[in-house]
């Protein structure tokens, strides 16, 4: 068996955590492109991106 969907659904939201802080680290460094990258991707990744790009400043409007 696959386990329960519950547990599926704990290990998505541990993976996404852990890649939120690999990015955050990852921040500081990043170019402009780079950061237009990390956006993308966070729009992909979760549901809350938004609020995610405009605390990180990953783009200006």
């Amino acid at each position: 068996m696959a386990g329960s969907e519950r547990q599926r659904e704990l290990r998505r939201r541990r993976k996404r955590r852990e890649n939120l802080q690999e990015m955050k680290a990852k921040l500081p460094k990043a170019s402009a492109s780079d950061k237009v990258e990390m956006a993308r991707k966070l729009r992909l990744m979760t549901p809350g991106c938004e609020v995610l790009i405009e605390r990180w400043g990953l783009e200006e409007r």
